[in-house]
């Protein structure tokens, strides 16, 4: 039975449309959804998957159905036709290309303004200008705008002791936005919490709650990326940035480096940490105890505070080495420190 071309054509194009529409949908490629933003992002990469499968199979489908229909048959030494172009044809695979990077070029830019991206039409972040108020009211979660010169330098700055909590730990609340430091250095993140004065190497962070990243970076280019959030922002030296997102389940998602920023690049890792409010709220009473305790004891101090000998005995210890012989070894490479 032969099949008219046109009917043919029309059930290809079915197929081909459910084909895409469930594979769009059933891909499977994305980490789990973490953050209240990831369904934006996860829309977007759908659609762009049913449109990249659509594609990918009238095109590999040509190929194969050219490949058979239009093959070489034996014994035949002849040239084939002649075919000089085909101008609506030409037309038609140009301007469906280019409709569908539109679309995909506005959509995207929609999400990314909902996300709280910036605005094309605002040149004040050029300038350097946008108050400190209008950015904070950004929502923004790939918001490169300059921060105010006051932001602190988490390395830098000072560490004093911070008050034992009049809260109790138990408390079930959190604030609807939450502003937390992000330093990168090679090759680690630092993270002060300013209303508390924590500072720590992992990000907690309590779910249901805004929070907006100053990040800031204090040697060379880094990126903070966190694919179960669906975010990621750079860390410029000397133009500190801000990002933004509300983790929506708890658990332990890996922080990521996504700029090559030494030798150790692929070392520089550590993760967020999502908590209940109530375990959120605990964690920092934790913290400011044991700096309220003894801030001395958290802190390393460097080589010129303490003899080398004591300096590096606890990371030579578990290699057998005691004080003393450490002590000669120093002594024998450093006559005039004896």
């Amino acid at each position: 039975m032969n099949i008219p071309g046109s009917i043919a054509t029309l059930l290809i194009g079915i197929a081909v449309t459910i084909v895409s529409l469930w594979y769009g949908q059933n891909h499977g490629l994305m980490p789990v959804a973490a953050s209240t933003d990831a369904p934006l992002v996860d829309g977007l990469f759908d659609i762009m998957m049913t449109i990249g499968t659509g594609l990918f199979l009238l095109v590999q489908g040509a190929l194969v159905y050219s490949f058979f229909k239009f093959r070489r048959e034996p014994g035949d030494d002849t040239d084939g036709p002649y075919i000089e172009g085909n101008i609506p044809l030409e037309i038609l695979w140009t301007s469906i290309p280019a409709v569908i990077v539109l679309g995909i070029a506005v959509y995207s830019f929609e999400i990314y303004n909902s996300m709280g991206g910036l605005d094309p039409m605002d040149h004040s972040v050029a300038h350097h200008s946008q108050p400190t108020h209008e950015m904070a009211k950004m929502p923004g979660a790939a918001i490169a705008g300059t921060l105010t010169d006051t932001t602190i330098d988490p390395v830098s700055a000072p560490l004093e002791p911070a008050a034992i909590p009049e809260s109790i730990p138990g408390t079930t609340s959190a604030p609807q936005e939450m502003t937390i430091q992000a330093a990168g250095l090679q090759y680690a993140w630092i993270f002060t919490y300013p209303d508390s004065g924590v500072v720590a190497g992992e990000l907690h962070v309590p779910v249901g709650t805004r929070i907006k990243l100053a990040i800031s970076a204090n040697d060379v280019l880094h990126a903070f990326w966190v694919p179960e959030y669906r975010v990621k922002q750079d860390a410029i030296p000397g133009t500190p940035t801000e990002l933004a997102f509300t983790p929506s389940r708890t658990g332990e998602y890996p922080v990521i480096c996504a700029e090559l920023c030494g030798p150790y690049h692929g070392a520089m890792k550590t993760k967020v940490i999502a908590e209940t409010p109530a375990d959120f709220n605990a964690w920092i009473a934790s913290q400011k105890v044991a700096s309220a305790a003894g801030l001395e004891d958290a802190i390393a101090l460097t080589a010129a505070e303490k003899p080398v000998d004591q300096f590096l005995a606890p990371f030579v210890a578990p290699l057998g080495v005691d004080a003393a012989t450490l002590q000669q070894l120093h002594s024998a490479h450093h006559p005039s420190a004896s």
